[in-house]
């Protein structure tokens, strides 16, 4: 379980300082043909196959968003950084996207509903990852998805103390919102992070 020292930690980090070098680490900026490939071919099989309509919560540059645009989805990205939101805008420039100014944990969609809730490496940081999935539940439509990317990481404050949600509480979380839940797990695949990882990541496609 995520504490709250683990979340200030993650909350304290300035985003807009980190924008300008956040896509060197291979799998933010997917800047391999083999990350960008492998991550294309796992969102080709979790988004939906027809276009759909994707909410990317905590899209930071917009390197998911950008794969799911060129695969026919309408985007729409949040995030709370604007220098974040500029690189991202500037990346899906002429495609069918748009980038709001927000809390990845209260979007500000009004009352747009979406096919799919897209989320990397942003959930194991909100106080109460219950309620937003609740919250996040409430902009999907029927037969609608959450594509949640995840992890446990061993680095943390204290060192020792990992840090994330392991795969069984997030599929707990999302029992009594979806009708279907699926685990896939990602260590295994260092293509998509650029390296070997010894830590637990995994995505979990939920069908509500």
């Amino acid at each position: 379980m995520t504490n709250d020292s683990d979340q200030t930690v993650a909350l304290c980090v300035d985003w807009d300082a980190e924008a300008a070098t956040f896509d060197a680490e291979p799998d933010h900026g997917l800047g391999t043909p083999e990350v960008r490939a492998a991550w294309a071919a796992r969102l080709r099989a979790w988004l939906p196959a027809r276009p759909a309509d994707v909410l990317d919560l905590g899209c930071g540059t917009g390197s998911l968003a950008l794969l799911a645009a060129e695969q026919g989805h309408r985007v729409t990205g949040v995030d709370s950084s604007p220098a974040m939101l500029a690189r991202a805008r500037a990346k899906l420039a002429g495609r069918d996207a748009v980038f709001l100014l927000g809390d990845a944990a209260a979007p500000p969609v009004g009352e747009r509903l979406f096919d799919t809730v897209l989320v990397r490496h942003v959930l194991w940081t909100l106080p109460d990852p219950a309620r937003v999935l609740r919250h996040w539940r409430g902009l999907l439509r029927p037969g609608g998805r959450f594509v949640l990317v995840e992890g446990v990481w061993g680095a943390a404050t204290p060192p020792g103390a990992p840090v994330g949600i392991p795969s069984g509480r997030l599929a707990a979380l999302l029992a009594p919102l979806a009708a279907d839940v699926r685990v896939e797990p990602l260590s295994a695949q260092a293509v998509l992070w650029g390296k070997e990882v010894a830590d637990e990541r995994y995505a979990v496609v939920a069908t509500v």
